[in-house]
């Protein structure tokens, strides 16, 4: 494995992974705010727009790949899926259970799920 190319796509694929968290996180703070609706849910719409955007620009710019649209899709939205899992319910404990603001616990779960999209992603959605 050539880790420099690796740390080089990593770095892309987290960069451009920030636009679909500002899309995530805008629909998190609008939906709250504007709308009163519970974070956890905010959160679970506000995440399946960031994963849209997200796959788009992976594809573009990100893991090279010469399968179809189809496979990899379907494989990126079951990685998603199991990122929405997690952020739903970690939401729900940390907002609901342990209090804590929402926006904080979103930075948080964020965080923590950068290596799971990215490794799920590199090894198995987009694998050639």
């Amino acid at each position: 494995m050539n880790w420099t190319a690796e740390v080089r796509r990593f770095v892309r694929f987290t960069s451009l992974g920030a636009i679909g968290t500002v899309a995530h996180y805008a629909v998190l703070v609008g939906v709250v705010e504007l709308a009163g609706l519970d974070a956890a849910v905010a959160s679970g719409i506000g995440f399946f727009l960031g994963a849209v955007i997200n796959y788009s620009l992976s594809r573009a710019f990100v893991f090279d790949t010469d399968r179809s649209h189809g496979v990899v899709f379907s494989k990126f939205l079951l990685v998603a899926l199991g990122g929405l899992l997690i952020t739903v319910i970690a939401m729900h404990l940390l907002v609901e259970i342990l209090g804590l603001n929402y926006l904080i616990s979103q930075i948080l779960i964020t965080g923590g799920l950068v290596l799971w999209h990215y490794v799920m992603n590199r090894i198995w959605s987009f694998r050639r």
